[in-house]
């Protein structure tokens, strides 16, 4: 029996980030308030960013409409192949990003953008039909509704996708807390609001404990 749990690896994943443009966020994502939605975007980054992974970039008509890709992004990743698209809409039909999916050398793509429906399902399905274990990043991908969303997402997951969030691929690249418990918790805490709180109540529970020792 095939294994119906496959996890990620942070020595055999990397990250694609498709057409996560200005005019596209503030346009089209409606599923998301825009806020939120850059936020969760710019924590997956990070959490790519922490493990290491290679990332590819990719637009569509940056120079139009569409726009540039978020600021946060050409920032974190300055060295990462970024692939402007002419006309494709289906990333995985531009030969320079299938190429440089090739060159990472990993077989688990991570994959969110903008929109849901279209620049994150058709190459999340088309990578799937090359061979590849893809994950979808659903909080850091963006549509016009959330019924679009979920159609799309439906549609994905039947087809072998796997679902997942910022946080829980974040949790599941690093298995352990032991493996970096500082620099983990710090991950966590910079891009989680609510991990604050629950550092803000441990560090206190802590000063307590020694305020009692003494």
């Amino acid at each position: 029996m095939a294994d119906l749990y496959t996890r990620l690896s942070k020595d055999n994943a990397a990250l694609l980030l498709v057409d996560h443009q200005t005019g596209l966020i503030s346009g089209l994502v409606r599923d998301y308030g825009v806020d939120e939605f850059k936020n969760n975007v710019l924590a997956l980054a990070h959490t790519a960013k922490f493990f290491n992974l290679p990332v590819i970039l990719t637009t569509s008509f940056e120079n139009g409409p569409n726009g540039p890709l978020m600021q946060g992004l050409v920032e974190l990743f300055p060295d990462a192949p970024k692939i402007p698209r002419p006309g494709q809409i289906n990333a995985w039909d531009n030969e320079d990003f299938v190429n440089a999916v090739k060159m990472t050398g990993k077989k688990q793509l991570i994959i969110a953008g903008v929109v849901t429906d279209v620049c994150v399902a058709f190459p999340a399905l088309s990578a799937l039909n090359a061979g590849y274990e893809v994950f979808v990043v659903t909080d850091a991908s963006g549509t016009f509704s959330k019924q679009v969303a979920d159609a799309a997402l439906m549609r994905m997951a039947h087809s072998g996708v796997q679902l997942m969030n910022w946080f829980s691929i974040a949790s599941e690249l690093q298995r352990d807390w032991r493996n970096d418990i500082e620099g983990f918790g710090a991950l966590l805490a910079s891009q989680l609001p609510g991990y604050q709180n629950v550092i803000g109540s441990y560090e206190g529970a802590q000063k307590d404990y020694i305020n009692q020792k003494r």
